[in-house]
């Protein structure tokens, strides 16, 4: 049982909230019953320490199981320590410290369908829901370029809800590289953009090996990273709303892909 909050193993667990300390100890933090048991069921080779309380939670049987069965060590603590721990406010428990998995570009794209690339995206929230998104789409590889957000950071791997862990991410790319690679791999490439052309579930090209790429939240793709790909499409507003967020857009064309696809 770790009962100071104020011990350099708390504060060690604590100081990957911040990307310098999440690249110098090459691990990230796991917060919340879900998603610890997703990484303990999917990735379970990643996971370092979980850390949790002693409380009568229905999820504990299970994370001790799962964490016993793949021989993670399993460390009690106080509210206190645990939340000092955590980056947010309420980490319901539990927690796990995981290694970041390193994937190359041209590992994750071996025999992929659908993929989807955030490029410059700089909110936790959008990123994690758009991975959450790819995952549910049956994407197999999402690929954060340019100057995106770490998607080791706590709130993307929250919002993710355990996504993160059941399928590759690729990070510290170029928009260049990965369209270049995403084409050698196959796959044609479609701009998300409202300068494209209006997206239809008829488009034939959704039927294809596909590759989504979403730009920043607040000015989308710049006209040159925009003629990178192979076209460009946006989605048709019918209603008075005057646009839809990153996220949202993601989903609609992700799941539109999908659909295509396994009725190709």
């Amino acid at each position: 049982m770790i009962d100071n909050a104020k011990a350099p193993r708390v504060r060690r667990v604590a100081a990957l909230a911040r990307k310098k300390d999440r690249r110098i100890q090459e691990q990230f933090l796991v917060e919340g019953p879900q998603a610890v048991r997703e990484l303990l069921v999917y990735q379970p080779e990643l996971a370092v320490t979980v850390y949790a309380t002693t409380g009568t939670e229905p999820w504990q049987h299970e994370v001790d199981r799962l964490a016993d069965a793949a021989d993670v060590e399993i460390v009690r603590v106080t509210d206190e320590v645990l939340a000092a721990m955590a980056e947010t406010v309420q980490p319901q428990g539990v927690l796990a410290v995981a290694r970041m998995r390193q994937v190359s570009l041209d590992e994750a794209l071996v025999g992929a369908g659908l993929v989807a690339v955030l490029h410059e995206v700089r909110d936790p929230g959008n990123a994690g829901t758009v991975l959450r998104a790819a995952d549910a789409a049956g994407a197999d590889a999402v690929i954060f370029s340019g100057e995106s957000i770490d998607p080791w950071h706590p709130k993307v791997v929250r919002s993710t809800t355990g996504s993160l862990f059941h399928l590759p991410v690729v990070t510290a790319v170029t928009l260049d590289d990965a369209v270049n690679a995403l084409r050698a791999a196959g796959l044609r490439v479609l701009a998300a953009d409202v300068n494209g052309d209006e997206l239809s579930p008829s488009d034939s090209v959704l039927k294809d090996p596909l590759a989504w790429v979403f730009g920043n939240e607040a000015r989308g793709l710049t006209d040159a990273e925009r003629s990178i790909a192979d076209g460009a499409r946006r989605l048709p507003i019918y209603g008075s709303a005057e646009s839809l967020n990153l996220a949202t857009a993601a989903s609609v064309c992700l799941y539109v892909t999908a659909f295509s696809q396994r009725n190709a």
